[in-house]
């Protein structure tokens, strides 16, 4: 921001300025009282303080969940989520507009990959949401649509924006990146951000049933990433959380559970089961809350950590993409 600040002939000072406003939700220049008026007049020619539009805006019922679809200036849409917990307020962005990994039970890949999101239009979905809630957020997931190591760069530099003290000021700790198994990423991560939480979508406990739910498995096999994320737990010393959703009569039987915990054991993680969000598209079925319940009951059992994912938003297009999707059917009516 200082060397923005310079190109438009102001000294540096004014660049940290013009970051505290933003950060504090100013998306209007004139309400930046401590910008001399000549900055104003060349911000308001040359820059926007907001790359986002909110398309729409969808408020659980039921839990307090509000789910964001935005438009981005060249046309394109992301979603984004806020849910409440008991230990705080979370927001789950989006890093991608679409996703070529085409999980075969997710809506967020049903349309491939448009393009990769900036820093600046991930950044803009917490600080929207901030002013739109008026809600503080005490966590930030990296769980929405996209692949988050498919567009590592801007990932990365979002990261650290969130981090930043004179910023947004969230605590590594706070913040969690969610892979579908991009191997080179992980280890990568590990390196750079060793203090940010790391989730795995698994989804399967065997290659043969795993490759035809996530191709991604394809060009990384289980134990190729199971290897990774054991090196990535004894360099970080950080528990993974492994996603796993479960759909009925594929991956949610006994000997699922059994193969699972297996290729799981001794290792410094948590399984956290989702009962599947179902899509039509997709055609697969959701094992449901109870079975799930008994999942867990049989993974524990073989001595892995797991929980039952709390549901939220089901009344309003909770599942990831299906937001965006259903915005995209309406256009095509």
């Amino acid at each position: 921001m200082e060397e923005f600040a310079k190109e438009l002939g102001q000294p540096a000072f004014r660049g940290r300025q013009l970051f505290g406003w933003i950060y504090k939700g100013r998306t209007d220049f004139r309400e930046m009282t401590n910008l001399p008026e000549v900055f104003i007049r060349s911000l308001e020619e040359n820059a926007r303080a907001d790359c986002l539009k909110t398309l729409r805006r969808q408020c659980s019922k039921m839990d307090g969940t509000q789910k964001f679809l935005f438009g981005l200036p060249d046309g394109n849409a992301v979603e984004s989520v806020f849910m409440k917990y008991k230990y705080g307020n979370s927001v789950c962005v989006s890093s991608q507009a679409g996703c070529r990994m085409h999980c075969s039970f997710c809506a967020s890949g049903i349309n491939g990959l448009v393009r990769n999101l900036t820093a600046g239009e991930m950044i803009s979905q917490v600080l929207d949401i901030v002013r739109e809630t008026g809600e503080p957020v005490n966590h930030v997931v990296i769980m929405g649509t996209g692949e988050p190591f498919d567009n590592y760069e801007n990932v990365a530099k979002f990261l650290r924006l969130l981090n930043e003290k004179d910023g947004f000021n969230l605590g590594m700790r706070n913040i969690t990146v969610s892979t579908c198994g991009v191997v080179p990423g992980i280890r990568r991560f590990a390196e750079e951000f060793p203090q940010v939480n790391l989730a795995i979508s698994l989804h399967a406990p065997n290659d043969e049933l795993r490759s035809r739910l996530m191709p991604v498995n394809q060009r990384w096999h289980m134990d190729e990433l199971l290897a990774e994320c054991r090196r990535y737990t004894e360099k970080t010393s950080r528990r993974i959380t492994f996603e796993y959703s479960l759909i009925r009569g594929v991956n949610d039987r006994e000997k699922d559970a059994a193969e699972l915990a297996g290729r799981l054991r001794g290792m410094l993680c948590h399984v956290n089961l989702i009962p599947l969000n179902e899509v039509t598209e997709t055609g697969y079925l959701t094992a449901g809350r109870p079975r799930a319940l008994e999942f867990m009951k049989m993974l524990e059992e073989r001595g892995i950590t797991a929980t039952v994912r709390r549901q939220l938003g089901a009344d309003i297009d909770g599942a990831c993409g299906q937001l965006r999707l259903n915005a995209a059917r309406e256009q095509q009516k």
